[in-house]
Formats: C-alpha cells, sequence, structure tokens
C-alpha cells in the first residue's frame, strides 16, 4: 500500500514529542460518529518488584508505517462502519506516567469502536517493529518483548 492507496481519514505519527489526547480524539471526530473509543498506553512506575523510571522506544519506521497501515486496512474490512483511526507513538524517552501510544477510532455507535481499538493495540503490539527498554532506578535495563509478538510465539486473537 502506498500513499496513494492510504484511506485520508488514517492518520498515524511516530514521535519524540510528547504525544496528546486531546489531539488524537480531536483527529476523528466525525459529526455522522456517535462514539470515539480510546486506548492510552502510559509508562508504569514498576515491574515485577523493580522501579521503573523511564521507558526508551526505538522503530524501524518504514515498516512501522507500512505495518501500521495493513492494520488500518484490516480494521475497515473486519469493522466497515469505522470512519476514522488515529495512531500516535511515542519514540525515545517516554517518562513514568506520560503516554507511549495513544489509538482513537470514531464509528456511529461504540461496539465496533471499542473492538477496533482492541483489534488496533494488539495487532500493534504483535506486528510493528517498536521495541521498548525498561530503564530502572538502579540504572539497569531490560529490552522488552510484547506477548502478543509473533516472534517472541504469541498468538492474535
Amino acid at each position: 500500500m502506498n500513499d496513494f492507496d492510504r484511506d485520508p481519514q488514517d492518520l498515524f505519527k511516530l514521535t519524540h514529542d510528547k504525544l496528546s489526547a486531546e489531539a488524537v480524539s480531536e483527529a476523528v471526530l466525525s459529526p455522522s460518529c456517535g462514539a470515539v473509543s480510546m486506548f492510552i498506553g502510559t509508562t508504569r512506575n514498576n515491574f515485577e518488584g523493580k522501579k521503573v523510571v523511564q521507558l526508551e522506544y526505538e522503530a524501524y519506521i518504514p515498516m512501522a508505517e507500512s505495518q501500521l497501515l495493513k492494520i488500518f486496512s484490516d480494521i475497515r474490512e473486519r469493522w466497515s462502519t469505522v470512519r476514522h483511526i488515529c495512531v500516535h507513538h511515542r519514540l525515545g524517552v517516554v517518562p513514568v506516567t506520560e503516554a507511549s501510544v495513544i489509538i482513537a477510532i470514531s464509528s456511529p455507535h461504540r461496539t465496533e469502536s471499542l473492538e477496533a481499538v482492541g483489534y488496533c493495540i494488539d495487532t500493534l503490539k504483535a506486528k510493528v517493529p517498536i521495541w521498548k527498554k525498561e530503564v530502572y532506578e538502579t540504572e539497569d535495563s531490560t529490552w522488552k518483548e510484547n506477548k502478543e509478538c509473533l516472534w517472541a510465539g504469541g498468538v492474535l486473537k
């Protein structure tokens, strides 16, 4: 899929800037839609008893963009009433409580947008080449593998 094939109502951004839930929500508003469903993934301050101070994200951007467009296409096939899709994912350092990923999807009714948001985050974690490193208070760090990753033996629903 190239930019000419892309639905103009499908938006994504990979950025080192702080993410805005309001901007993502506004990107999917439509007078014909009664539902905007969102997922906001944030950095938590702990993992398995270790104090997390930040996450660091890296991505293979051309492949990440291509995979996001495939996810958007899959969503539109499965939920034909979905109107707008917007995904913003942060790269670089993401401090505790800040958003790493924000997804918003609008549709005329809530069921479709809620299901599509769940599918979107699960598939993004499984297929999009974005890697996360947890940095701990002790200055140790660990590259994390999403349990959904297909290369880690994960399975999509």
